[in-house]
């Protein structure tokens, strides 16, 4: 057999072709791929905020809504249970709520806007448990000088009616306050700030 002559024109489009394919094909390849970093709808929807109508919301009573997998307490405060707060400073670990996270339109003694709603993430800040709303001022097995507020049944953790949590308990810092506004007098809207910021 004798040695055929190389054809350089042949060799050159079969190259570019090849080099155009693989490059076509590794475009589509990595089309779906890109896609994937973006989040689904759904992961949108469970960020997104939620508005939440307070108007039949009243003294004492407690509505429990959930907002990225996590339920938000909504509370109403009567004067005297606002009136109890302010006898609480002794008793609870981050009076001035220094430790903890809140927004800092929520940095004060009722760590809220309207002093009477309160806003929390309901999550004990020890092991993840849900307290439970126990507004009353009447003795408890838990306390017999109880003056209402939250109690985690998990690990007997104490929070006054602001979310403050008492000194000595396992949970070590205040329930969360979440990033909220008021768009009216009736209507919460909990995941963005009041400035409009998420």
């Amino acid at each position: 057999m004798a040695n055929e002559e190389v054809n350089t024109g042949r060799r050159r489009f079969l190259t570019a072709t090849t080099a155009v394919v693989g490059a076509v094909g590794a475009g589509f390849a990595a089309v779906p791929f890109i896609k994937s970093w973006s989040p689904s709808a759904r992961a949108r929807f469970a960020g997104a905020p939620v508005t939440q109508d307070i108007s039949a919301l009243t003294e004492g009573q407690q509505l429990v809504i959930n907002w990225r997998g996590q339920p938000i307490f909504i509370a109403k405060r009567s004067k005297a249970m606002l009136d109890v707060l302010a006898t609480m400073d002794a008793l609870v670990a981050d009076p001035k709520s220094t430790a903890s996270d809140q927004p800092s339109y929520a940095q004060n003694e009722t760590r809220s806007i309207k002093k009477d709603i309160l806003v929390l993430v309901g999550v004990c800040t020890h092991l993840g448990c849900a307290p439970e709303f126990k507004p009353e001022v009447k003795p408890e097995p838990f306390d017999p000088d109880w003056k209402g507020g939250y109690f985690c049944p998990c690990h007997k953790s104490r929070y006054d009616l602001a979310g403050r949590v008492f000194k000595a308990q396992p949970a070590p810092l205040n329930l969360p306050v979440p990033p909220y506004y008021f768009e009216n007098d009736n209507t919460l809207v909990i995941g963005v700030d009041p400035k409009g910021a998420a």
